[in-house]
C-alpha cells in the first residue's frame, strides 16, 4: 500500500498547481532522520535501558512506580507472549484497557514484534467493539477484566479474535482464553526487536466519521517520531525533569502522546490514573505526582475552575504549563485558569489522522480565543469549495500536509480518496488565518460535534432517538452553553398520541445513554412542531443552531 503523503497535490482534487499558496511556520522545522531500517520501540522505549535510564520511573500508578526497566521487562514478556499465541507481523492486537504500565507495555510489545496495537475507546457499546474487532481483524485482545465481565458475550460474533489475554482474570482460563498474569510469567524477559521499516505499519486508531461508522487510521513507524520533535521537544520544552499527567486517556490519539509516547521520548515520567476524569480527582493527582505537565480538555478545565476554592485547597505549583486541545478553548476559560493558578494554557488543534498538534499557541505568544500559530514541521492552506486557497481573513476548510499524518483508512477506499489529497488532508474544520498568523476556529465542515473533547455523530443520536415509540423526527445540532462550550441539543418532534414533557425529555436523554455511549447523550432537548427543511426535504440544521444557543455568539466566531 502507498503512502497517499508522497504525491503531490494535483488537478483531479481540484487544486490548481498555480493556486498552492501555503503558509509555513517562520521558524524552520527541527530537522528529523529517521533510518529507514526503525522500531518504534527501539527509539520510545528499549534505547533508555542501553543509555542508562533503566532505573528511571516511567510511569507512577496509584501506589507504585515502574522503571524504565521495568516496563521493558513487562513489553518483552507481552511480545513473547503474542507471539507464543501466533501473532505474527502486521496482524493486529486489540487493546481496550484502562491506563496503566500494562498499556504501555502492551503498546510496545506489541510495535516490537512489528505486530499492530489498537488502542480502543474503554466506553464505548458492544456493537460499537465487535465492528471494529471485526474490521480490524484483530486476532489477540488484551483488556482488563471489569471491561471484559461487560464484553464477553459478544464473543461469538468476533470472526478473527483466535485469544483473549485478561488483566485480573476472575474465571477459569481456556485454550483461547488466558489470565494475563500467568500469560506474561510463561513468556520470556528478552525479545528481539522485529526488522521493521520507518514505513511500515505501527499502530491503528480508529476515528468516528459523520456516517457513525469509525475509520481506522493507519500510523506508521516514523509518525510518534515527528509529533515529538516537531511538537512536544520545541513547543512544549518537555525534557527529562517532566513529570506528565494527561486527563485524555491513552486510547486517544491526543492522550497517547501526552502521556505516553511523549514522555518516554526524553526519559520524562508518566502518572496515570485509571478513573474517570473528574475535576477533583485531577486535581488530587496533580498534587500527588508533582505533574509539570498537565494535559486537558476546555469543557474539564471549566469544571476545575467552578470547584469552591480549588485554588486554596489544591498545589498546582508544580504545574508549569497545562494544554488543551480537543475543542476550542474559550478565551474567558483561559484568562479565568490564568488568573486563578496563574499558570498558562496552550490550545491547540489536532486529529486522530495527524496523531497530535499541528497548530498550537506558545508560552509568552498566547492569543486568546485562538488556536494558536502553525507549528514548525506543518504546513497549512485555507482554501474555499473549490479548493482554491482563500485571501488571509476569510474563513475556509483548512488543509494540513505533514509527516505525522495517517497513510490511509483501512478498507475504506473512497473516504481515503475524499480526505487524503496527495501530501495534503482535509481536516474538515473551518478557519481563518489573521494578520499576525493566527489561526481562529470557525466550526465543522460536516454537521460532526466535539463535545468534551470526544466525536459525536449527530446521524447516530438522531438515529437513537427515532428508535423512541413517541419520536417522530429528531435533529441533533451542537450549541454553545454558558461557559462557550459545545454541548449537543436534540429538536423533537413527537408522534400522535404524545404531549411534549420534561419526564418525556429526561425518558429520551436516559434512553439515548443506555443505547449508545453515554458521552454522546443529547445534554439539552425541544420538542417542537416540526423541523425546518428546505424544498427537497433535508433538515435545515443551521437554522437550529442559530434559534438553540444559550448566549451571544462571541466575537471570535462573529465572522462565520
Amino acid at each position: 500500500m502507498s503512502d497517499h503523503r508522497l504525491s503531490p497535490p494535483d488537478k483531479k482534487r481540484g487544486v490548481p498547481m498555480q493556486h498552492m499558496q501555503q503558509s509555513i511556520p517562520t521558524n524552520p522545522p527541527p530537522k528529523v532522520v529517521i533510518p529507514d531500517q526503525f522500531n518504534a520501540t527501539t527509539a520510545f522505549l528499549d534505547r533508555h535501558v542501553l543509555e542508562g535510564r533503566g532505573s528511571k520511573i516511567a510511569v507512577y500508578h496509584e501506589n507504585q512506580s515502574y522503571t524504565y526497566a521495568q516496563i521493558v521487562e513487562l513489553a518483552n514478556r507481552i511480545g513473547n507472549g503474542l507471539l507464543d499465541l501466533g501473532v505474527d507481523m502486521e496482524q493486529r492486537v486489540a487493546l481496550i484497557l484502562f491506563d496503566t504500565p500494562q498499556y504501555a507495555a502492551a503498546f510496545f510489545g506489541t510495535i516490537k514484534i512489528g505486530a499492530v496495537p489498537i488502542p480502543t475507546n474503554t466506553a464505548l457499546r458492544p456493537d460499537d467493539y465487535v465492528y471494529m474487532l471485526n474490521d480490524s481483524r484483530a486476532r489477540v485482545l488484551l483488556i482488563h477484566d471489569t471491561l471484559w465481565q461487560s464484553l464477553k458475550h459478544i464473543r461469538p460474533n468476533l470472526t478473527s479474535l483466535r485469544h483473549v489475554v485478561v488483566i485480573g482474570l476472575q474465571e477459569p482460563e481456556s485454550a483461547t482464553l488466558h489470565n494475563f498474569d500467568r500469560w506474561i510469567a510463561q513468556a520470556s524477559s528478552t525479545l528481539a526487536t522485529a526488522q521493521t521499516s520507518k514505513d511500515d505499519s505501527a499502530f491503528w486508531l480508529y476515528s468516528s466519521g459523520s456516517t457513525g461508522f469509525p475509520k481506522g487510521c493507519v500510523h506508521l513507524q516514523h509518525d510518534m517520531t515527528y509529533c515529538t520533535e516537531y511538537y512536544a521537544k520545541p513547543i512544549l520544552g518537555i525534557n527529562e525533569d517532566d513529570i506528565t499527567f494527561s486527563a485524555a486517556k491513552l486510547y486517544f490519539a491526543y492522550g497517547l502522546g501526552n502521556n505516553l509516547y511523549f514522555p518516554f521520548s526524553v526519559g520524562a515520567s508518566a502518572a496515570y490514573y485509571s478513573g474517570r476524569p473528574l475535576a477533583e480527582a485531577m486535581f488530587q493527582s496533580i498534587e500527588r505526582y508533582r505533574a509539570t505537565i498537565f494535559y486537558g480538555v476546555p469543557t474539564l478545565y471549566a469544571s476545575m475552575l467552578a470547584l469552591p476554592d480549588a485554588a486554596k485547597r489544591f498545589d498546582c505549583s508544580s504545574v508549569r504549563v497545562c494544554v488543551s486541545a480537543g475543542e476550542a478553548l474559550p478565551a474567558d476559560i483561559l484568562h479565568r485558569w490564568e488568573d486563578t493558578f496563574h499558570i498558562p494554557i496552550l490550545d491547540g488543534i489536532g486529529s486522530t489522522e495527524i496523531l497530535h498538534i499541528f497548530i498550537s499557541n506558545r508560552l509568552g505568544e498566547i492569543k486568546a480565543g485562538s488556536t494558536g500559530k502553525l507549528v514548525p514541521g506543518y504546513e497549512a492552506m485555507i482554501t474555499d469549495e473549490q479548493e482554491h486557497p482563500v485571501p488571509q481573513g476569510n474563513i475556509g476548510n483548512l488543509l494540513i500536509s505533514g509527516d505525522s499524518i495517517a497513510a490511509y483508512y483501512w478498507n475504506k477506499h473512497e473516504k481515503t480518496k475524499n480526505t487524503f489529497a496527495g501530501r495534503w488532508i482535509h481536516t474538515g474544520d473551518k478557519y481563518y488565518q489573521d494578520e499576525e498568523g493566527y489561526y481562529w476556529y470557525c466550526g465543522r465542515s460536516d454537521d460532526m460535534l466535539k463535545v468534551g473533547g470526544q466525536w459525536v455523530s449527530p446521524i447516530e443520536v438522531e438515529n437513537t432517538l427515532i428508535a423512541h415509540p413517541a419520536v417522530l423526527e429528531a435533529a441533533v445540532v451542537g450549541i454553545f452553553d454558558e461557559s462557550d462550550l459545545v454541548k449537543p441539543k436534540a429538536y423533537v418532534t413527537l408522534r400522535a398520541g404524545y404531549e411534549p414533557s420534561d419526564t418525556l425529555a429526561e425518558e429520551l436523554k436516559a434512553f439515548v445513554r443506555e443505547r449508545i455511549a453515554a458521552f454522546k447523550y443529547p445534554r439539552y432537548l425541544e420538542f417542537i412542531p416540526e423541523l425546518p427543511k428546505t424544498a427537497t426535504g433535508k433538515i435545515q440544521r443551521f437554522l437550529l443552531r442559530e434559534t438553540g444557543r444559550t448566549e451571544p455568539l462571541p466575537p471570535t466566531r462573529a465572522r462565520e
